[in-house]
C-alpha cells in the first residue's frame, strides 16, 4: 500500500514568474479557454480539428464504443503531408523557409523553402512507390538529423506507409528487432552522419541487421559523408542510392487522402527488453493534438517566430515537435545535426544567435549540462530573440529551470515545462507562457482539452499536498491506439492499473502542491521506500542540484538492512567547484538534510565525471542501483557512452559515508 502521506510535497518551491505582459495581452490561447475546453472537451477538439485541412469532414469527434481502443474524427479523411507541405504553397507561402538546415562541420548549411520541401517530398513519394511500397506497408527510417529524415517520414505519410523512425545510435541488434516487429519492407538510411566533428557510419549496421531478419527488400540510402561502405557494404540486389531514384523522380504527386483512423507511424520506446513495444500513432488525432499543442504551449507566430527543438527526430519529441506539429503550423525552424558542443561548446548558442531563434525547445540533461560548463560561455552569445524556453524529456529541477530561465531566457522568458510521453503523442500538462504564471520544476496544470489527476492506490484524487500516481482521465486525440499487433498488452500495460475507473496510468508518480499544481515525479519505480518513507529519487536530486557546487545529481534506493532502502547519489559538480573540496560529501549530506528533512540524507554520495545515459538523454538508474548494491552492471547497450559505468564501478567503495 502506498503511504501517500509520505510521498508529499517536501520540497517547497516559492518563486514565481508572471507572464510577460505583452505576450499576455497577443497570446494564441487565453484563460477562459481552460473553461471553454471543460465545459464540452469534444466540441473543444472538433474546434481544434478545424485548424487542419480534411478532404472529408469527420462525423464523430470520439467514438468511444470500445474503450480502451478509442477512436478520433472518425469518418474524416485527410492526408498528414499535404497538411505539412502542400496547403501552405497552396496559400501562396512558398518561399517561406521551412527549414534552417545546420549541419556539424561548420558552413554546412541548406535553407529549405515550403515549394522545395513539398517537390521533395514528392519525389521521395514516387520513388518509394517505384520500389514497391504500397499503401499500409512499413518503411523503416535509420538516419541522421539531416533533412532527408524529415523528407522521408512525409513521403511515408503522404502515400499512406507507416514508417518507424528507429534512432540512429541504436545498435543492429535494437535496429533489427524493430524492422521485425513491424515488418518493415524498405529501410530508408544513409552512409553515415556527423557525430563530435567525425563521420559515423549508419549503413553498416542496417547491413548487419538485414542478417538478423529476411523481411527488407530494398535499402534506400542518402549519400552523407562519402564513407567507403567497403566490398562488403553494397548488395546491387538490395541497395539503392537516394541520389539515383528520389533526385530522378518527378516532383508531381497527388496525395491520398486517408481515414483519420489509419496508421501515421509505429515509434518503439527506447531501452526496452525483450519484446519491443511499438506504439501505433494514427494521422487525424495525432496531426489534431501536435499541431495544437504546438500552437498552444509555445504562443507560435508562424509568420514571426524561428524555432528550434532540439530533439532527434528518433525519439517522439522529434515526431511531434520537430515534424508533425510545427509543419502543419506552417512555421521556420532549425534542425541540427551535431551534438551541443561539437566544433566548440557554445554551438547551440551561436546558432540561435545567427538564426534568430525565438522558441526554444530542449531536455533538462543538457540545460545541466550547460549549467556544469558555467554561463561564461553562453553570455558571450545575443539571445535576445529569445522569447519562450521549452523543457522536455523529464522533470527539470527547479534550480536548472532557474538557470535556463535566467542565463539563455535573460529573467524575461518564460519556460513552459512540459509533461507527456510516447504514448502520449501530444503535449499533456504544461503552463501556457501568456496565461500561467512559472513555477521552477512544475508542470503545473493539464492544458485546455485534457483531463489529468493524481490519484491514491484506490483511484481516488488525492488532496493537495499530496502525492500518488498521474492518471489521464479522459480520451485525448493523439493518444496512442495500442501496440503494434498486441491489443492484450495495450490493455495491460495502460489501462489494467484503474480498469475501474477507465483512467490512463502513465507509470509516472506525481505530488500536487498546496496551491494544486502537478509535480511529476519520475517513474514509479524511482521512488525508494526508507524505514517506510515514500521517497521520489527527483526531489532528493533536485536538493541536490541547488547546491551551488552541483551541475547534476542521479539518485536511487540501495538495499539496507536497516532502513529497507537507503539513498544512494551520484553527482557531477559545476567545473568552477572543481573537486568540490575536502568535505563535499558531508557538505552534500548536510544540504539535503536542511533542504528535505533527515529521512532523506544520503547513506552514500559519489562524485562522478558522468552519468549513465541514454542516447535520449534519459538517466539509466537501473545501473546505478547495480553499481550502488554491488552487483554486475546489467546491459549497456543503450548507453550514449558506455564506458561511464567503469568509472563509476571503480570509484564506488572509496565513497562511502557513515
Amino acid at each position: 500500500m502506498t503511504d501517500h502521506e509520505t510521498l508529499a510535497n517536501l520540497l517547497q518551491e516559492d518563486r514565481r514568474f508572471e507572464p510577460p505582459a505583452e505576450l499576455a495581452a497577443n497570446a494564441n490561447v487565453t484563460a477562459d479557454a481552460y473553461e471553454h475546453a471543460a465545459k464540452d472537451r469534444q466540441a473543444f477538439w472538433a474546434e481544434q480539428a478545424e485548424r487542419l485541412t480534411w478532404a472529408e469532414r469527420w462525423n464523430t469527434v470520439l467514438d468511444d464504443s470500445n474503450p480502451p481502443f478509442f477512436k478520433w474524427f472518425t469518418g474524416g479523411k485527410l492526408n498528414a503531408a499535404y497538411n505539412c507541405v502542400d496547403r501552405h504553397v497552396e496559400a501562396g507561402r512558398g518561399d517561406k523557409v521551412a527549414i534552417h538546415w545546420v549541419g556539424e562541420p561548420v558552413d554546412d548549411t541548406r535553407d529549405i523553402t515550403y515549394a522545395q520541401l513539398k517537390d521533395e517530398v514528392s519525389q521521395a513519394a514516387n520513388a518509394l512507390t517505384s520500389l514497391g511500397v504500397a499503401t499500409g506497408d512499413r518503411v523503416a527510417i535509420y538516419m541522421p538529423m539531416i533533412p532527408e529524415a524529415i523528407v522521408a517520414m512525409l513521403a511515408c505519410a503522404r502515400i499512406g506507409a507507416p514508417h518507424t523512425v528507429v534512432f540512429g545510435g541504436f545498435s543492429a541488434d535494437a535496429l533489427a528487432s524493430r524492422l521485425d516487429d513491424c515488418q518493415a519492407k524498405v529501410v530508408i538510411t544513409s552512409d553515415g552522419g556527423y557525430r563530435r566533428g567525425a563521420p559515423s557510419a549508419l549503413k553498416p549496421a542496417v547491413d548487419e541487421a538485414r542478417t538478423k531478419t529476411d523481411v527488407v527488400e530494398k535499402v534506400l540510402v542518402v549519400r552523407r559523408t562519402g564513407q567507403d561502405l567497403g566490398p562488403d557494404g553494397w548488395d546491387d540486389d538490395v541497395d539503392v542510392w537516394w541520389d539515383d531514384v528520389v533526385a530522378n523522380a518527378s516532383t508531381e504527386h497527388t496525395p491520398e487522402a486517408f481515414d483519420a483512423e489509419h496508421p501515421l507511424y509505429v515509434m518503439y520506446t527506447s531501452g526496452t527488453t525483450g519484446k519491443p513495444k511499438g506504439i501505433l500513432h494514427t494521422t487525424g488525432g495525432y496531426l489534431v493534438g501536435t499541431s495544437y499543442t504546438h500552437h498552444a504551449v509555445f504562443d507560435l507566430k508562424p509568420d514571426e517566430d524561428v524555432y528550434w527543438c532540439t530533439a532527434d527526430i528518433g525519439w517522439v519529441t522529434g515526431h511531434s515537435y520537430i515534424v508533425y506539429g510545427p509543419l502543419a503550423n506552417g512555421v521556420t525552424q532549425v534542425l541540427y545535426e551535431g551534438t551541443p558542443d561539437s566544433p566548440e561548446r557554445g554551438r547551440w548558442w551561436q546558432i540561435i544567435e545567427q538564426y534568430g531563434v525565438t522558441v526554444f525547445y530542449t531536455a533538462p540533461t543538457a540545460i545541466r549540462s550547460f549549467m556544469k560548463q558555467g554561463r561564461e560561455i553562453p553570455d558571450q552569445r545575443d539571445m535576445s530573440s529569445v522569447r519562450i524556453l521549452g523543457s522536455v524529456g523529464e522533470p527539470i529541477n527547479p534550480e536548472a529551470y532557474i538557470w535556463y530561465r535566467n542565463v539563455i531566457g535573460g529573467d524575461r522568458t518564460p519556460v513552459v515545462d512540459t509533461w507527456w510521453q510516447t504514448e502520449t503523442g501530444m503535449i499533456m500538462i504544461s503552463p501556457l507562457p501568456g496565461v500561467t504564471h512559472g513555477k521552477p520544476g512544475s508542470a503545473m496544470t493539464p492544458i485546455p482539452g485534457v483531463a489529468a489527476d493524481v490519484v491514491d492506490d484506490d483511484g481516488n484524487p488525492v488532496p493537495n499536498g499530496s502525492g500518488g500516481y498521474l492518471v489521464v482521465t479522459a480520451p485525448w486525440p493523439s493518444m496512442l491506439r495500442t501496440l503494434w499487433g498486441d491489443d492484450d498488452r495495450y490493455v495491460d500495460t495502460y489501462w489494467s492499473r484503474f480498469k475501474k475507473q477507465g483512467y490512463y496510468f502513465a507509470g509516472d508518480g506525481a505530488k500536487k502542491d498546496t496551491d494544486g499544481d502537478i509535480w511529476v515525479l519520475g517513474r514509479v519505480d524511482d521512488v525508494m521506500n526508507v524505514s517506510g518513507h515514500r521517497l521520489s529519487t527527483t526531489e532528493i536530486e533536485s536538493a541536490l542540484v541547488s547546491h551551488p557546487k552541483v551541475a547534476e545529481a542521479a539518485v536511487v534506493g540501495a538495499k539496507d538492512e536497516d532502513t529497507g532502502q537507503a539513498v544512494c547519489a551520484f553527482v557531477i559538480l559545476r567545473e568552477n567547484a572543481g573537486d568540490g573540496g575536502a568535505d563535499i560529501v558531508q557538505e552534500l549530506r548536510g544540504h539535503v538534510r536542511k533542504e528535505i528533512g533527515p529521512i532523506a540524507t544520503p547513506r552514500q554520495i559519489m562524485i562522478v565525471p558522468e552519468l549513465p545515459k541514454t542516447r535520449s538523454g534519459k538517466i539509466m538508474r537501473r545501473l546505478l542501483r547495480d553499481v550502488a548494491e554491488h552487483r554486475e552492471v546489467g546491459d549497456v547497450t543503450t548507453l550514449a557512452d558506455s564506458s561511464v559505468m567503469d568509472l563509476i564501478s571503480q570509484g564506488m567503495s572509496s565513497s562511502s559515508e557513515d
